[in-house]
């Protein structure tokens, strides 16, 4: 992991990568790789189950003694890759640096739902578990750690019983508070960064070119197909659940916020890897885009000059934000807090009554949640999570999907001109991904090397916007059909 934070240091600040995000990210991955116990432990109280399932296996007694883990740990993704003896070694971890490992291990979890796939059930025996027993840990299982170190003072379920997701498992008693970053870490848990990025960002964004020229919201969808087609080859992968898969799709949206978003009510032990493939690509538009646009296009294409813009009134601005607000929200109702809290930023901005607040969104709102925001996604970095071959198949498919998103918006905005007597440069067809506004940025520059009086920056704004809009909308697609899974 050390290699990996100073990788991700070095393109931050000297390639100047996406620093905003990739500083916080990458020192909070050092944090998490410190013995910092008393910056991540969750204060006593409940421990709540995560799923709703049946307990295999339950170690916590009222009176014991309980111990939080150097790192903390849920469930480690995919057990079953693991061999035996790697399953015997992560509780031999635990057993080494607190003794019986019952300390920390509480509770096994099989959900309801349960699929079984991919690998048979592992039967694993080893210290943590009394002489005579034995336990068969599937791949879907959850192992629910001591999050909090203290005294046991109820414990309400025992193997066998069958429990409700947040229903709570066991009462533990201490005379202190929870580390730092387990409350701002919580801004990520209850999905409260992520929409308040969207407000900054509507706060930042002119959707006026959009509004003067709709059709490029046709482009902006197209971009959409590097999503799902991502995600149907994540499927086919192997590796991932289908659930997982959807997460990682969203890489191809190019927008960090909905990234993380997905990641977290879908796929919490993929954050780290989707975050900062999402984020590195983001940083990469300049890089990926161009080989991908010279190919797809002739330089006669390229050379296509459209049309100057008409202006765009306040009262149409603040139409298209409600409309689009209202129709999206019922279209994709778990896209609403990403669609609302982008829509307002941008109503702040357009409604010209709101100076204070609109400025307060683009500055100061914006930087304080980024650095809670990059550092929360940090911490969850730990080698155990992060150093998988996952991993590196998350990387492999984020570049996969931002390619195919690319490709997709240009091919939409060549299709669209066999239909129209009013030509687009298909570069713009390119800013469908909703890395804002550097994929338009990238549009211009490719267009002026064709052409150095042809200005497509406007132009290509349009799907830029329009493209955030879509990562949204198949983000809530997403999780309106994994919902409680």
């Amino acid at each position: 992991m050390w290699v990996v934070v100073a990788v991700l240091l070095y393109l931050a600040v000297f390639k100047e990568f996406e620093p905003l995000l990739l500083v916080p990210i990458a020192f909070g991955a050092l944090l998490a790789n410190l013995p910092t116990k008393n910056m991540v432990n969750a204060p006593p109280g409940e421990i709540l189950s995560p799923v709703a399932g049946v307990v295999v296996a339950a170690y916590g007694e009222t009176g014991q003694t309980i111990e939080m883990p150097a790192t903390e740990r849920q469930r480690p993704s995919h057990l079953t890759k693991y061999s035996v003896e790697g399953i015997k070694e992560l509780f031999a971890e635990e057993n080494l640096l607190y003794g019986e490992g019952r300390q920390t291990l509480l509770y096994v979890i099989r959900p309801t739902n349960a699929s079984h796939s991919g690998a048979e059930p592992v039967s694993a025996q080893a210290a943590w578990l009394d002489s005579e027993e034995t336990v068969t840990i599937n791949n879907d299982d959850y192992l629910i750690w001591a999050k909090a170190s203290g005294s046991v003072s109820q414990a309400f379920v025992s193997a066998g019983d069958t429990v409700a997701a947040g229903q709570p498992l066991m009462r533990v008693y201490a005379d202190h508070s929870g580390g730092l970053f387990h409350y701002i870490s919580l801004g990520v848990v209850l999905e409260l960064f992520p929409p308040l990025i969207f407000l900054g960002v509507g706060a930042l964004t002119d959707f006026g070119p959009l509004i003067a020229n709709p059709r490029t919201l046709l482009l902006g969808a197209a971009a959409q197909f590097g999503v799902f087609a991502t995600y149907l080859g994540a499927i086919s992968s192997g590796l991932f659940t289908s659930y997982e898969a959807a997460a990682i799709g969203i890489i191809g949206g190019a927008d960090g916020p909905t990234s993380i978003f997905l990641a977290n009510a879908l796929a919490p032990d993929l954050m780290a890897p989707i975050a900062v493939a999402a984020y590195s690509y983001m940083a990469l538009v300049p890089v990926i885009q161009p080989p991908i646009m010279r190919a797809l296009t002739t330089e006669k294409e390229r050379k296509i000059r459209m049309k100057s813009l008409r202006k765009v009134g306040r009262l149409e601005k603040l139409i298209f934000a409600l409309i689009v607000t209202i129709f999206c929200i019922l279209v994709a109702p778990d896209a609403s807090p990403l669609i609302g809290m982008l829509l307002l930023g941008n109503f702040l901005r357009e409604c010209g009554v709101t100076q204070r607040l609109s400025k307060a969104a683009q500055n100061e709102l914006i930087n304080i949640v980024t650095i809670f925001l990059g550092t929360s996604v940090g911490i969850t970095m730990t080698g155990d999570r992060f150093l998988k071959a996952e991993t590196l198949m998350i990387l492999a498919l984020g570049v996969v999907a931002f390619s195919i998103a690319t490709a997709s918006g240009l091919l939409m905005a060549k299709l669209m001109n066999l239909f129209s007597k009013n030509k687009i440069n298909p570069l713009i067809g390119s800013a469908g991904v909703s890395a804002v506004p550097m994929a338009a940025r990238v549009s211009q520059v490719e267009g002026q090397k064709a052409d150095s009086s042809n200005f497509l920056l406007m132009h290509a704004m349009g799907p830029n916007v329009a493209g955030v809009i879509g990562t949204a909308l198949a983000a809530g697609y997403f999780m309106a059909i994994f919902a409680g899974h």
